[in-house]
């Protein structure tokens, strides 16, 4: 047995070697060659060496990295089914060490043709997205940027692992294990379905913990830096910010449970307790007002936190606490009016790029769980639903228009849920997304319904009155349309995201009432016509969240004085998508919702504002997010529209 360990550690050298120091494809590029200001988006972070590396050999990459990419991945799970099946049935395995399975010990029994493959893949991905990280913080540095702002950061779905701190029998094998967001997570998927299923799933009664189960939000920067090995989400972000100043001592991550209710954050783990705590503690210390960070769901679970925290009842702040401890908020590809694959994550469980999910964790879920499993599981995670469209047809639109509709189309983004056949028992006609909720209900189970009717809200209020009575009601929290700001003169909001990215808008559905069946509708994949994709109708956005959930309560909404009574200051910077055809991860100009936080010109802006400088940034604005805007039907009460 010892001998075949060597023969194993052995391989693992001969097939993975790692490059000496000196040989490093990552050369430190100049801290002049990063731009400043506006002129960020037309320079790529890539020294001349590297980009020569890059280019020799390009027509290699370019032809075979997705296959690679791929068979590696699809190999690397099939060996571990493998695994599983002869450890059940040969005594000469352990049965034991299958729950060590990793990412190594799957490459130890690939092809050797299939390891030098994904060698040569990760090489070049590593030369064209791992570009010199600190090199941001390095000219921001010789800039004169240091750290003055305490930094917290509150991530998005993606980015906080869950581990398991059971201790029932069925729970122990997993004890601070990850069974979100690490290797774990495939590996119980893989091999213990059922019980991955009883641990991810929250008790549908209550929406807490079900009996004997109990899986806790990671913490600290280990909790969002990467998803899993080698997928890194936050890293870039702290390591420029620890180049200019900071350290766990002035920053801070604010990991939380994204399956609740965001009323149940307090309820089960004092989140908003320990968060104004946190808040209050670093302003104290450092006497600096602290800049709150956010990105994508984390957007709304600050905007939850700040009517929280000025609640009586709730946490007490008062109405000056934000604009007494907040100096800005970073919002970076916040989903403020929720995004539209939201819907059909719950509605159905389709998987074809929806909700929040990498690529990676798509591909697992979708390999081994049916739709049918997958719709029930994200209903019993009612913090998804936070993410369904709010607005209704004042925002989105109705059967024959929408305010981002283009010019020429054919078919509006207003008609939300389609179906070719209109003359079934289920289906008389297209959904608007003000239909679509009612439609939902109908298509699931009252429990589903029941919870998240109590905890969130998707209308508009129309009047001051209707905004200021909304204050005292927590489900209203989440929801800007129907709640305002902080009555925070000082407080500065950033909205930093990413355009340009073909974004799910709309569906075309079909009925499956097939035997056993509990979701009776699902995606017409069959229907590919004009800017349909096998029943995906594609608009603008990031690839996520929809430009109209990112930019318009930064464009317009804060604008109108009943969502923004005290005037706080908000400025909008926008980032194309400019993806590096090298990167599977975009590289430093993507505008991806979750590889933006990797992009060199967000990671400066971010800095500035940490530093004390976010005044000097110029709002820019690349795409029509001020025209769709102006379409929207919400306006001020003493208009001539209202």
């Amino acid at each position: 047995m010892n001998s075949g360990v060597k023969m194993t550690s052995f391989l693992r050298r001969r097939f993975l070697r790692v490059p000496s120091a000196d040989t490093s494809p990552n050369p430190t590029p100049s801290p002049a060659s990063i731009p400043t200001g506006n002129d960020h988006e037309d320079y790529r972070l890539v020294s001349a060496r590297t980009l020569k590396q890059l280019t020799h050999g390009n027509i290699k990459v370019k032809g075979s990295k997705r296959r690679n990419f791929w068979i590696f991945s699809v190999g690397g799970l099939f060996g571990v089914v493998l695994a599983a099946f002869f450890a059940g049935n040969n005594d000469l395995i352990d049965l034991a060490g299958i729950a060590d399975v990793n990412l190594d010990s799957i490459l130890d029994v690939l092809p050797s043709s299939l390891v030098r493959d994904a060698r040569e893949l990760q090489e070049h991905e590593r030369a064209a997205v791992n570009y010199d990280s600190f090199s941001v913080g390095l000219h921001a540095r010789s800039q004169g940027i240091e750290a003055k702002h305490p930094v917290i950061m509150i991530p998005g779905v993606i980015s906080t692992g869950l581990e398991s701190w059971g201790t029932e029998e069925n729970s122990r094998q997993y004890f601070r294990k990850r069974l979100w967001g690490s290797w774990s997570m495939m590996r119980a998927l893989v091999l213990d379905k059922p019980g991955w299923k009883r641990h991810i799933m929250l008790d549908k009664t209550t929406g807490l913990d079900p009996p004997g189960i109990k899986l806790r939000a990671a913490q600290g920067f280990d909790a969002t830096d990467f998803f899993i090995t080698g997928y890194w989400i936050w890293n870039k972000i702290l390591e420029n910010l620890a180049t200019i100043g900071y350290d766990p001592t002035n920053a801070f991550t604010a990991a939380y449970d994204w399956r609740m209710s965001y009323q149940n954050y307090e309820v089960r783990d004092q989140y908003f307790s320990r968060l104004k705590a946190h808040i209050e503690l670093a302003s104290r210390i450092s006497n600096k007002k602290v800049v709150l960070l956010s990105h994508s769901m984390g957007s709304q679970v600050l905007y939850y936190f700040f009517h929280w925290v000025e609640a009586e009842g709730h946490g007490n702040g008062g109405p000056n606490w934000v604009n007494d401890h907040v100096d800005s908020w970073i919002n970076i590809s916040g989903c403020m009016l929720g995004a539209m694959k939201g819907m059909p994550a719950v509605l159905s469980g389709e998987m074809k790029d929806t909700a929040q999910l990498n690529a990676f964790a798509v591909y697992g879920l979708e390999k081994f769980l049916s739709r049918h499993e997958r719709a029930e599981i994200f209903r019993a995670m009612p913090g998804i639903s936070s993410m369904l469209p709010m607005g209704g047809e004042a925002v989105w639109g109705n059967l024959t228009w929408a305010p981002d509709d283009r010019p020429n189309q054919t078919h509006s983004y207003g008609s939300f849920i389609n179906f070719k056949e209109k003359n079934s028992t289920e289906t008389k006609a297209n959904l608007t997304i003000e239909d679509a909720i009612p439609y939902l209900w109908k298509h699931s189970e009252q429990w589903y319904k029941d919870m998240v009717m109590h905890a969130y809200s998707f209308g508009v209020a129309h009047t001051t009155k209707a905004v200021e009575s909304n204050q005292n009601i927590p489900a209203k929290w989440v929801n800007p349309l129907e709640t305002r700001l902080p009555l925070a003169p000082k407080l500065k909001i950033y909205c930093f995201y990413g355009v340009g990215k073909e974004t799910e808008r709309a569906y075309f559905y079909r009925e499956d009432f097939g035997p056993g069946q509990a979701a009776n509708v699902t995606i017409d994949t069959t229907f590919s016509k004009d800017r349909a994709d096998h029943g995906v109708v594609m608009g603008e956005g990031d690839g996520t969240v929809n430009l109209l959930s990112s930019g318009y309560m930064c464009a317009k909404g804060w604008k109108l004085k009943r969502f923004n009574p005290a005037g706080v200051k908000v400025k909008i910077y926008e980032m194309p998508h400019e993806p590096d055809r090298f990167s599977p991860r975009g590289g430093p100009n993507t505008g991806d919702h979750v590889d933006i936080l990797g992009r060199s010109s967000l990671n400066d802006l971010i800095l500035r504002v940490a530093g004390g400088k976010g005044e000097d940034i110029e709002e820019t604005i690349h795409s029509n997010i001020r025209e769709y805007a102006e379409k929207v039907k919400i306006y001020e009460e003493n208009s001539e529209f209202f």
